[in-house]
């Protein structure tokens, strides 16, 4: 990354543009657990429920990676369990800003943030088994494998089912 400093933010209205397109990429769903399109309408609701809303409500958090002013990603935490102190992670590299080490610098980032702030014990993700960059990247930051899961990722051009990996990091 050299000099730039990487920083997470919340989302802002302005960030709509951005939003829509990540969400409605068919080359990003193969990697994520949503499958659909989204209008600017529902998006625009979201961001601003999001930026009202309160982690420990919502039991979501979406934060975007600037670096010199510029989004190269988001990173999310979802499906927080606050009695077991622990809650997924979802991360997107923007395209253009792949191989560059933003990702390792949004993780560790939000685990700062959440050890800190979130008192959380853990963060998890489910990443599909084929996608080497990413279970590259949470082994080299020591996430360990905590599970397989069979036919777990549809792929609608192979029209086969293909297995995910549960990786854990305990951040305490």
């Amino acid at each position: 990354m050299g000099e730039n400093i990487l920083k997470l933010r919340a989302l802002e209205p302005e960030d709509i543009d951005m939003i829509y397109k990540w969400e409605n990429d068919p080359k990003i769903w193969e990697h994520s657990s949503v499958h659909q399109m989204f209008s600017r309408y529902q998006l625009t609701q979201y961001i601003m429920s999001s930026i009202s809303g309160d982690f420990f409500t919502e039991k979501q958090l979406r934060l975007v990676a600037e670096v010199e002013n510029e989004a190269v990603g988001c990173i999310d935490l979802f499906n927080y369990d606050p009695f077991q102190h622990r809650a997924e992670l979802g991360l997107l590299v923007d395209e253009r800003h792949r191989r560059k080490g933003y990702g390792r610098a949004m993780i560790e980032a939000l685990i700062n943030y959440a050890r800190i702030h979130l008192q959380l014990h853990q963060i998890y993700c489910v990443v599909p088994s084929a996608n080497r960059p990413s279970m590259g990247l949470f082994r080299n930051m020591n996430f360990t494998i905590a599970g397989q899961l069979r036919d777990w990722v549809y792929d609608p051009d192979k029209k086969i089912f293909n297995e995910a990996t549960i990786m854990q990091k305990v951040i305490e």
